[in-house]
């Protein structure tokens, strides 16, 4: 326990709790702030707020030593690029989440063995609110010891009832041909299309046990490496990932965006799944 409240403080107080034993270099990132648009209440999205990073991260043990040879070394950038990586490539509902991401993205690394990182949002009261997790290179191997899968993702109408062959897919229903509510901003008349598409879901995958609802990518992923046929809810992951469809369309332009981010074998439109 003494390690880890120590790992933010000065190698004196660090060094003045440690045990007998090699002890490993360590590089560090103190009182890195940016501005996100993070947080699980609606009020908070779309209001970026700032987040404090810090970070400590062990090394493996060079041979010979240390060299005055940056190729040789873990870049500092390599904590920064991390941050701004993560939150690049998805939207976060919570702190616990993006320091996952952000640790998985070090710990990448080569040079890197372990981190303690902690994470602080400093706008949402009158002091900092935070997570500190520690992870090494064992937690992010486990955590990503999923078999690759290239799934098909399939364009199927809202009331697709036809189970289809075996292998790794995902069905994505078109939006439903129903009258909808109006709304006043695209904004809304976008997470509405969702909505309804969502909403198919659920009724498609009702039709045969071998069908799963999901939402994210990480219950994507699984699920596939699991051998389930997957129907997508797609209203989380699009509204939370940088760079997704603005427009909705019949569902296509959904499609294609997930065909590529899952690295998909190809995209098979059904008959009367999309208007010609």
């Amino acid at each position: 326990m003494a390690e880890k409240t120590t790992a933010f403080d000065h190698p004196d107080a660090r060094a003045a709790t440690a045990g007998p034993g090699p002890h490993r270099d360590r590089i560090s990132l103190r009182d890195h702030v940016v501005a996100a648009d993070i947080g699980a209440f609606q009020s908070e999205r779309g209001q970026d707020q700032r987040l404090r990073f810090n970070m400590a991260v062990e090394l493996a043990p060079q041979p010979g030593g240390a060299r005055d040879d940056v190729d040789a070394i873990l870049s500092y950038d390599v904590l920064t690029g991390a941050v701004a990586g993560a939150l690049a490539a998805e939207r976060f509902d919570l702190l616990e989440a993006l320091a996952e991401r952000v640790a998985a993205r070090v710990l990448a690394e080569p040079a890197a063995e372990r981190i303690f990182l902690r994470i602080e949002k400093l706008d949402r009261g009158p002091g900092a609110l935070g997570v500190e997790i520690v992870r090494d290179k064992a937690d992010v191997a486990q955590a990503g010891a999923r078999p690759a899968v290239a799934p098909v993702v399939r364009l199927v109408p809202a009331d697709f009832a036809d189970l289809p062959g075996k292998g790794a897919q995902v069905l994505v229903p078109a939006l439903p041909a129903l009258a909808r509510p109006e709304a006043a901003t695209a904004l809304a008349a976008r997470r509405i299309a969702l909505l309804e598409i969502g909403q198919a879901a659920w009724a498609i995958a009702s039709h045969s046990d071998r069908l799963t609802v999901v939402a994210s990518r990480t219950e994507m992923d699984w699920a596939l490496a699991q051998g389930l046929t997957v129907v997508w809810a797609p209203e989380k992951m699009v509204m939370d990932t940088p760079g997704a469809p603005e427009a909705v369309g019949d569902g296509l332009p959904l499609a294609r965006w997930l065909a590529d981010q899952l690295g998909a074998a190809g995209v098979i439109v059904h008959a009367s799944a999309t208007t010609p």
